[in-house]
């Protein structure tokens, strides 16, 4: 049987969390970690193997973008830091170089992979990599809204005192400022949520916030992205046809195409193999038309710059 191959490119502190999350969990027979930063991946790598005596009996390397030969899916998390006062387009003005450069070396040895793709603004890189690979959509995938559905989530069983697995809602559109929480949907056992207006107020501002409120605290998130991207990587690997709030390149999707936002998709083997066409209220329809404007802007942005 062919093994297995996960390989993470960028091993900061998202890389290096999910590198050892896919470890723990057993995800793949080999992972391989690459960074520009080759002693950093070498040290990661040296130290996940000191613990295999307590684990399973994954392979762990850092190699070069050679390694992506063979790889089933290729998750790059590498990408620039904010830099003081910059612009949030001059950011991803530095990041699309980034990618460009990365996925000119991946597509050199890696034809079938998946991308995975979960470096800000998610969306927008996701569909420049589309763009760059020119891989079927299937195949290239942004972390896109699942973490902030799980926080959605989260909050919502917080506040009904349930445990989030048993809580179903939807966080949609950009993962960021312009997301929005389909309310109309979000239910416990098909029973429709008891929570005023301020309680839903406020647990999707908290949602929507939430990155906000960790990087203040601790300078960065990794945790739950790590475990978000996990569940991707074993919904592919595993062929679970699973629904996850993952992004992807829309097409007349509530009117909405040629843009990569999170909406609910089946993940199996091949990527997103269907995008489930949710029914939104009007409201909710207008905001993710708003959301995906923004987003269109963004990208016309770049491209007139370029």
């Amino acid at each position: 049987m062919k093994k297995t191959r996960v390989v993470v490119i960028g091993v900061g502190a998202v890389g290096s969390t999910t590198a050892y999350t896919l470890l723990l969990r057993e995800r793949a027979d080999e992972l391989v970690l690459i960074d520009a930063n080759q002693a950093k991946a070498v040290g990661d790598a040296l130290d996940m193997n000191h613990g295999m005596p307590f684990v399973g009996q994954t392979k762990v390397w850092a190699g070069t973008y050679e390694d992506c030969a063979g790889a089933d899916i290729i998750i790059i998390t590498a990408g620039a830091a904010q830099k003081p006062g910059e612009p949030r387009v001059d950011l991803l003005k530095r990041n699309i170089a980034i990618y460009d450069s990365i996925v000119s070396e991946v597509l050199k040895y890696n034809e079938d992979g998946i991308l995975l793709i979960a470096t800000n603004p998610v969306d927008v890189m996701s569909y420049f990599c589309l763009r760059k690979s020119n891989w079927p959509t299937n195949r290239v995938i942004g972390s896109g809204t699942l973490l902030d559905s799980a926080r959605f989530r989260y909050l919502i069983g917080e506040e009904l005192e349930l445990d989030p697995r048993s809580v179903h809602a939807h966080i949609i559109g950009e993962h960021g400022d312009s997301e929005l929480p389909v309310w109309s949907l979000a239910n416990v056992a098909g029973s429709q949520l008891k929570l005023d207006e301020e309680a839903k107020t406020r647990i999707y501002t908290n949602t929507r916030d939430a990155a906000y409120q960790i990087i203040e605290a601790k300078g960065a998130t990794y945790y739950a992205i790590a475990l978000a991207l996990d569940r991707i990587v074993t919904a592919i690997l595993h062929n679970e046809a699973a629904v996850l709030n993952v992004s992807t390149l829309l097409n007349d999707y509530h009117g909405v195409s040629d843009v990569y936002l999170g909406v609910p998709c089946v993940v199996d083997r091949q990527g997103v193999r269907e995008v489930l066409d949710i029914v939104l209220t009007d409201e909710e329809t207008a905001l993710l038309h708003k959301s995906a404007n923004k987003l269109k802007s963004l990208i016309q942005t770049i491209e007139t710059s370029e």
